[in-house]
């Protein structure tokens, strides 16, 4: 019997219940938690509420909706990976739009980010008053709602575009282009404008962050041998700053991702020879316009995937910063 005892108790625990029993201990923690600090959690019930019912259950439903065939009118029908497989194998818009989206992500997220940090951290080096006009100068274009009707103009297709009018002045072209409706230019002005409007949140939290960080730290490093400013940034700065940066990379990639009003205002929809289509305009094409809510709910889910799977990515990246 003794030995029985001894070979049970050196028998190795399978991962499945040590995972149980960790699922177990955190509930118990969990519990305790929320009956120490109940009035805190009380507080926090309804931002908790507001997230399910707006952000967890619609997420679930459209993954649940994308392996149906649903039109409104009539009750879902289960159709296993029929819209999965319409829309990576037989959707030759859908890869347009695939391609479209990851050329605006790769262009205006990082550049974006990196200008957005880069304008903050030489904007919080100036005097308060002239910080706080520069401030209001970069954020304002984001507030504005009629801000595409002056890009309209500057990328007219006539002569009196401000585009063409200052290329044809200095010689460059003999007559005007069609920004707007020339698949061969829309991406380019597009992106221009998207970078312009690129200076928004993540813009107001680098500049929030960087005036929270100690003076002390710089003059420690200053006597540690810190020779210039930019060994200051990679030693100092990012390193203090990972949250803000965290927060400013997740709004950059899901802006970057998200592009459909920029390209509707400016392009219409859908764009000519969809040179600008993006995966959110063929989930409104699908999801508004023809009510096949089973395959845009399909196009929501793989969208979010790869948004995931780049904030995943992301976070891996600025972990390293400062290292």
């Amino acid at each position: 019997m003794a030995k029985s005892a001894q070979g049970a108790l050196a028998r190795p625990v399978s991962r499945r219940a040590y995972a149980a029993r960790n699922a177990r201990l955190e509930l118990r923690r969990l519990g305790g938690d929320i009956r120490k600090s109940w009035r805190s959690y009380l507080f926090l019930l309804p931002f908790g509420l507001t997230f399910l019912v707006f952000t967890i259950i619609p997420v679930i439903t459209s993954i649940v909706l994308s392996f149906s065939y649903y039109n409104i009118l009539e009750p879902p029908q289960f159709v296993g990976w029929l819209n999965y497989v319409n829309l990576l194998c037989k959707d030759d818009i859908f890869l347009i739009a695939v391609k479209n989206t990851f050329l605006f992500a790769a262009i205006t997220g990082p550049v974006g980010y990196i200008a957005s940090f880069f304008m903050a951290w030489l904007i919080n080096e100036q005097g308060r008053a002239i910080r706080t006009l520069l401030t209001f100068i970069l954020y304002a274009p984001t507030l504005s709602g009629q801000i595409y009707m002056i890009w309209q103009v500057f990328f007219s297709g006539d002569v009196y575009g401000y585009a063409n009018g200052v290329l044809m002045s200095l010689g460059v072209i003999s007559e005007p282009i069609q920004w707007l409706t020339d698949s061969n230019y829309m991406m380019g002005a597009v992106i221009v404008v998207i970078l312009w409007m690129s200076l928004g949140t993540s813009f107001l939290v680098f500049i929030a962050g960087l005036q929270t960080l100690p003076v002390s730290y710089y003059e420690a490093a200053l006597v540690d041998g810190i020779r210039n400013r930019w060994q200051e940034l990679w030693y100092i700065t990012l390193p203090q700053m990972k949250p803000q940066l965290m927060f400013g990379a997740v709004m950059s990639i899901t802006n970057s991702f998200a592009i459909f009003d920029q390209v509707n205002n400016l392009v219409g929809f859908p764009s000519a020879d969809y040179a600008a289509h993006t995966i959110v305009a063929h989930l409104v094409d699908y999801g508004t316009v023809r009510y096949d809510l089973g395959y845009a709910s399909a196009i929501a889910t793989i969208l979010f995937i790869i948004m995931v799977g780049c904030n995943k990515g992301v976070q891996k990246l600025l972990q390293k910063v400062g290292k």
